[in-house]
């Protein structure tokens, strides 16, 4: 590890003698572990300097990757805590409507995935969202592949229904529903920015508490336009 950590304070790479004296490593013991990492692709060898491999770039992808998760699940029990409510962060990616994260407590469950998330995202407030950030040709391309069909009595009936509820979508509002997707629940979903990827984030109340979905929701809405300016960051996994 120290080698590692010596040869990526040098961008333009290191000779083996200078690793050895950086670490304080005998040189013998120095060229044995340098063999093993190049060997491993933890570490390459050009004109007698080692360079980072690309074992070693995986390795601090694969990291950078669960701290920025580590951050997803830490921003969304924050925002689960103030609203009081559970908690959904979803993209849409390759075409397909992903829920990336969910955060509930027992007091506060999460919806139920009784039909898939990514068939139905004509039925809950977190594919109205995302559809209603793609432009015609891409709802239509998702329609093609998920047709709208209804998933409880309160579900649009059809696509063209469909695809006229999402060109009336303000997307500085949050996204309603209302029983579509599961009885019993309702559900809003904002928008936020990932780059070029649509996301949304959700929350989810029961049906009985349908008078506080508005008011959680501009709440949450709130909270997400604050925190992510501060931060300056995108949540995306």
């Amino acid at each position: 590890m120290r080698l590692l950590e010596c040869v990526a304070g040098h961008g333009s790479g290191a000779p083996a003698k200078q690793l050895a004296r950086e670490t304080g490593l005998a040189l013998p013991t120095a060229y044995h572990l340098l063999r093993t990492l190049v060997h491993e692709g933890y570490l390459r060898r050009e004109n007698g300097l080692f360079f980072l491999g690309e074992a070693t770039e995986r390795l601090s992808s694969s990291g950078a990757q669960q701290k920025r998760r580590g951050m997803v699940v830490d921003v969304l029990a924050r925002w689960r805590d103030v609203v009081g409510a559970p908690v959904y962060y979803a993209v849409y990616r390759e075409g397909e409507i992903d829920v990336v994260c969910v955060s509930d407590t027992p007091g506060n469950p999460a919806v139920e995935e009784w039909a898939d998330f990514r068939e139905t995202g004509h039925a809950h407030a977190i594919g109205q969202c995302l559809l209603a950030q793609l432009d015609e040709e891409a709802r239509r391309d998702h329609l093609a592949r998920h047709p709208a069909q209804p998933v409880t009595p309160y579900t649009v009936r059809d696509g063209q229904s469909l695809l006229k509820r999402l060109e009336q979508i303000s997307l500085s509002e949050p996204v309603t529903e209302h029983q579509q997707y599961t009885l019993g629940t309702v559900c809003a979903a904002i928008p936020i920015t990932v780059g070029s990827m649509a996301a949304a984030v959700a929350i989810s109340l029961p049906v009985q508490h349908a008078d506080r979905l508005l008011p959680a929701a501009h709440r949450f809405q709130g909270e997400v336009a604050r925190l992510l300016g501060s931060l300056g960051i995108s949540i995306s996994i």
